[in-house]
């Protein structure tokens, strides 16, 4: 999700949803130890429960960077095994760490002796030849013998030559019967599936095989599918929010980033697709895309967007919940510290 769920994209969704764990962008250990850390770490309180994810292969640097993490705020700390892209290979880091099990090991059996917030993976079914069932739950036994606390699978293998990082979005099939035996095999770790989840009917469907759904490129395409999920999801009481709702949630905020500097068009991004297939969305999206050309946008025109939209499109409601509303199992997203338990979240996100 690298160049889309940055800080603004997360602030901005916490107007759809309170309750979902939210991810950051990969960061490699070497850029959080030595690089710009408000950049790379800065984040709104507004945005909690969140998590940092890492990219790296030395296990003392990932235990060091995953300290800082902890110290900037982030709820989580996630290492990311599943990233197929020729730079990431180049680094020795994301899927091609696949082969290499006793080492991804090692950096969580680190990374969990130096943070008390939990220590999750994110990785796919397999890579290239290492493709089957033995190797996959191998894998995971060495993660779960060194304390992870979750595994987040995409379901699909990837092609580490060959294939485009977009192309193992979707060319290698979808294997999701793999992931509900994965967490057969491994009844007491919390297993997450990620991979093809377009919508909540199928994230629920999920969940009741599974203890998560990680939903990517659908909630970048689409966010306002989030609207329903603290309803449908963790059976919130309180009512969808409209689109109105989340754009004037997020007008403060873009004032307060204009006024520091930040570029209009990187304050915008996450709020174009929020009208995907409805009446009105090519004027939104015009809009504020031409917007970008004048050098005092800001939350005025994001305003003057908002108030343009058809009544029924502004004020409608995130998806109600069916009668058969399904609830996600909730595991505590921390370890309790030695001075006493910690406020259970529940697992989620993208």
């Amino acid at each position: 999700m690298m160049d889309w769920t940055d800080r603004h994209y997360r602030r901005f969704v916490r107007g759809l949803t309170r309750r979902a764990l939210l991810y950051s962008e990969m960061v490699t250990a070497g850029a959080v130890l030595h690089g710009d850390r408000e950049r790379l770490l800065g984040h709104d309180e507004v945005e909690h429960p969140v998590a940092l994810q890492l990219g790296g292969d030395d296990p003392a640097r990932l235990a060091e960077a995953a300290a800082v993490a902890v110290a900037w705020g982030y709820d989580e700390v996630n290492l990311n095994v599943g990233c197929p892209s020729d730079r990431v290979q180049r680094g020795r880091f994301g899927a091609c760490l696949m082969a290499e099990p006793d080492l991804v090991a090692d950096a969580v059996r680190a990374m969990r002796a130096a943070v008390p917030v939990p220590v999750t993976v994110k990785h796919r079914l397999g890579i290239d030849e290492l493709d089957d069932d033995d190797h996959l739950h191998a894998f995971v036994g060495g993660l779960a013998a060194a304390g992870v606390d979750r595994v987040v699978v995409h379901a699909r293998k990837a092609w580490l030559t060959g294939l485009s990082p977009r192309q193992n979005r979707s060319v290698p099939p979808l294997q999701h019967e793999r992931v509900v035996a994965l967490k057969a095999a491994f009844p007491g770790l919390p297993v997450e599936a990620n991979g093809g989840v377009r919508d909540l009917d199928t994230a629920l469907d999920h969940l009741r095989r599974v203890d998560g759904v990680m939903i990517g490129r659908a909630a970048i395409e689409d966010p306002f599918l989030l609207a329903g999920v603290d309803r449908r999801v963790f059976g919130e009481a309180w009512p969808p929010p409209t689109r109105a709702e989340a754009v004037l949630a997020y007008l403060s905020y873009v004032e307060e980033r204009r006024a520091a500097g930040t570029p209009w068009t990187a304050l915008v991004k996450p709020v174009i697709p929020l009208l995907r297939g409805v009446r009105g969305a090519r004027g939104w999206r015009r809009t504020l895309s031409e917007g970008a050309t004048r050098r005092d946008a800001g939350p005025e025109l994001l305003a003057a967007a908002l108030a343009a939209l058809p009544d029924d499109v502004a004020l409608a409601r995130g998806v109600a919940p069916p009668d058969d509303v399904a609830i996600a199992h909730e595991p505590a997203l921390r370890r309790e510290p030695a001075s006493g338990p910690v406020p259970r979240r529940a697992p989620g996100g993208w």
